[in-house]
């Protein structure tokens, strides 16, 4: 029989996970596809928050923990609010309340924002992470570690 490795700095992880909201509802799961996640600790897949949660695990050990907004997805952070005026959006991109729109960010990097309020000829929108100001439960099932 294998000794079992736990997960530590630079350990190679496969495993399914969920984050489900405070509702119970899943906001993402790789069961959702049958297709864990695979990663190295430290690569910059998972959040320090989140790489802290499975240190010490090992294949075949399933764990939940509850995150603060500070620990997952952060503080929404009202900097992250812009106001668009109108003319920027169009048939394609459509100036509708809860519609997702990928813009250009400085770098050329497409940077996803949420359409929150339209008034006249202003549009609200809210590039703060989807999950920001929310308490997160993160629900994993370690299937390996080398």
């Amino acid at each position: 029989m294998t000794e079992q490795v736990n997960i530590q700095a630079q350990s190679q992880v496969v495993m399914h996970f969920s984050i489900l909201l405070a509702d119970g509802s899943a906001a993402e799961s790789t069961k959702v596809h049958n297709k864990p996640a695979k990663f190295t600790m430290g690569d910059g897949s998972l959040t320090p928050s989140f790489e802290k949660c499975l240190i010490g695990l090992k294949a075949g050990d399933e764990k939940s923990f509850e995150l603060q907004p500070e620990d997952a997805f952060g503080q929404p952070n009202p900097d992250n609010i812009y106001h668009l005026d109108r003319t920027k959006f169009s048939a394609d991109t459509p100036a509708e309340v809860g519609a997702i729109i990928a813009f250009a960010g400085p770098d050329g990097n497409e940077i996803p924002g949420i359409v929150r309020e339209v008034a006249g000829q202003s549009v609200t929108v809210d590039f703060n992470h989807p999950l920001a100001g929310q308490v997160v439960t993160f629900a994993v099932e370690i299937i390996d570690v080398v």
